[in-house]
């Protein structure tokens, strides 16, 4: 039988600079692909390219770090073998945390955390098991799309939204449209204020 490996565009130890869990240190581990490809997507680095990795060589690099919480993202994990990766890494005893388009179902249910951001289009499965669905917003956001989430909030799913590149006409929109529906939360890109990767 064959072993399962992915395509991982880097390993790296930081801080979670979004979400609920904004502050937290993890290890991010970025994996390689995303046929999305949204202009203003700012890991556009990881749609291509990386390193192809097994079981045993990503849970090496994992542990060059004292962290054991680990954040998959991308690129977008759900383009490879994500439920195989979760297994790996639950097995080893980490919490693992997923950040994913929601643009393809796949069973994610060992995912400690898991946050959805629709782009173009999104699973409603997919929605239906996110903690948060975090929302990129713009000023050339139609607000309409936004509004139709809120029907996904209930006692696990949170709504997060999340200004494009900390524009700061796109954080007055957010504080904004967060003070309308109180039940929703700002997330800014906290990585980018304090300038760390």
């Amino acid at each position: 039988m064959q072993q399962p490996s992915w395509k991982v565009n880097e390993i790296f130890y930081s801080i979670q600079g979004e979400g609920r869990h904004a502050g937290m240190p993890a290890v991010f581990l970025r994996l390689s692909g995303c046929t999305m490809g949204c202009d203003f997507c700012d890991t556009k680095y990881a749609f291509s390219g990386g390193q192809e990795m097994n079981s045993l060589q990503v849970l090496v690099g994992l542990s060059a770090y004292p962290c054991k919480t680990v954040v998959i993202t991308g690129g977008e994990p759900s383009e490879q073998d994500l439920p195989a990766l979760i297994s790996t890494l639950k097995l080893a005893g980490y919490t693992v945390h997923l950040e994913t388009n929601g643009a393809h179902d796949c069973d994610v249910s060992k995912a400690d955390f898991i946050c959805v951001s629709p782009k173009k289009h999104v699973s409603e499965a997919m929605l239906k098991k996110a903690h948060i669905i975090k929302l990129v917003v713009s000023t050339q956001t139609d607000l309409k799309e936004i509004e139709k989430y809120y029907a996904y909030e209930n006692d696990q799913t949170q709504l997060y939204l999340q200004p494009e590149s900390n524009k700061q006409e796109n954080i007055d929109l957010c504080v904004k449209l967060v003070k309308n529906h109180p039940s929703a939360r700002l997330s800014v890109q906290l990585h980018k204020l304090i300038h760390i990767k």
